[in-house]
């Protein structure tokens, strides 16, 4: 930069000798008469060099791309796609690649560490296996989803529906989508219409957790105490419930194109709503018929049933934390059974298979009793 600078300075003198100055400086006419026009442009900081990177590389391959990314990559371990453009950019200039060909580039050549996924403890793979051939066989339960009366208030209907004659239950609106309020409005319903044989619900909570044995909660273990099935849909399957999500699109046609001003005329509503679908509106499926026309309650009456365990197996109560045995020490089986009689069939060795009334929540393995153990001491 200083040579160039006492170039310059001699170069602009008055007739100076630009030949002779060429030769006493070991340059070239060429790069002479650059430097001047530079200086004549920009002063002295048009003499500062520059790079002599091209504006694009038409002829980089592929594979410079990536091993320029892999180096990169390298170099700061942590940094992520865009990071690493802008430090590509002085290297390659038109042919650095774009943010989503950099992740994929890193993710195919193993620089991207993947979060393993949880797969769930009861994950179902095959559609219910569930036939309403009468009132209260099958009972379909969810949970609409939720819209906002005009005062801004938050509306979350429940919505419970007889898989044979169509027949609404419920359709009620609760504060929280919580199993205790689920409870509350089951209740309500079991003594009203009976106890169903089955009820179908998808895989969400408060119904299923699907890191549960069987995916049991505190509600669905409460139907399974009163000799409920419990029918679940397949994940992303909403096909499965095909006949409950027809009648919510009825809900969101009728009732939640139209918000009411508040949730207590927006219950009101659904209770209209409910009253029209059930005794006024016929249904083609039901040849013309009403649901209310078809539907009969159940004489089946709500009440807890004991769990019957076949002679020689080993009968536990569930205590706090979902454990056998002391909370501290036990084997734990799931928070949902809590208070609740689980039977072990003997499998073999110390392997039971652990039974909830008819529901299957896999095979656990006990430790030998103070007994056994100074048995075999002994």
């Amino acid at each position: 930069m200083s040579s160039k600078m006492a170039f310059i300075e001699q170069a602009i003198r008055p007739k100076a000798n630009i030949a002779q100055l060429c030769r006493d400086h070991g340059i070239s006419r060429q790069t002479a008469y650059k430097w001047l026009k530079r200086y004549k442009k920009r002063g002295f900081d048009g003499l500062e060099e520059r790079s002599r990177r091209p504006r694009s590389s038409p002829f980089i391959t592929g594979e410079e791309v990536v091993a320029a990314l892999l180096v990169a990559r390298a170099a700061h371990p942590r940094w992520g796609p865009r990071k690493l453009i802008g430090v590509l950019r002085h290297e390659l200039g038109d042919a650095t690649p774009s943010e989503r060909t950099v992740a994929r580039i890193l993710d195919r050549f193993g620089e991207v560490r993947h979060r393993r996924k949880r797969r769930g403890l009861s994950v179902v793979e095959r559609a219910p296996e569930v036939s309403a051939k009468a009132p209260n066989d099958v009972w379909t339960i969810d949970f609409k989803g939720w819209w906002r009366a005009t005062d801004g208030t938050r509306c979350d209907p429940l919505t419970v529906r007889d898989a044979y004659s169509r027949f609404v239950l419920a359709l009620e609106l609760l504060p929280h989508a919580t199993g205790p309020e689920v409870q509350r409005v089951m209740s309500r319903l079991f003594r009203r219409y009976g106890v169903p044989k089955a009820i179908q619900c998808d895989n969400g909570s408060p119904f299923i957790c699907v890191r549960s044995a069987a995916g049991l909660t505190r509600l669905s273990a409460w139907w399974v105490s009163l000799g409920i099935r419990i029918a679940r849909s397949r994940p992303g399957c909403p096909q499965d419930n095909g006949g409950h999500e027809r009648m919510h699109l009825d809900v969101a046609g009728d009732l939640q194109s139209a918000p009411a001003a508040t949730v207590l005329l927006q219950q009101r509503a659904c209770d209209r709503w409910r009253q029209e679908f059930n005794h006024v509106r016929p249904h083609d499926a039901l040849r013309g018929k009403t649901p209310a026309e078809v539907y009969k309650a159940s004489p089946t009456r709500l009440c807890t049933r004991p769990p019957a365990f076949p002679p020689g197996w080993r009968v536990r109560r569930i205590t706090s934390g979902g454990k056998f045995g002391s909370p501290k020490s036990g084997l734990f089986i799931s928070e949902a059974l809590e208070g609740y009689f689980v039977g072990l069939e003997p499998v073999g060795g110390l392997r039971y298979r652990a039974w909830f009334y008819d529901v299957d929540l896999g095979v656990v393995e006990l430790a030998p009793t103070l007994a056994v153990i100074s048995r075999l001491a002994s």
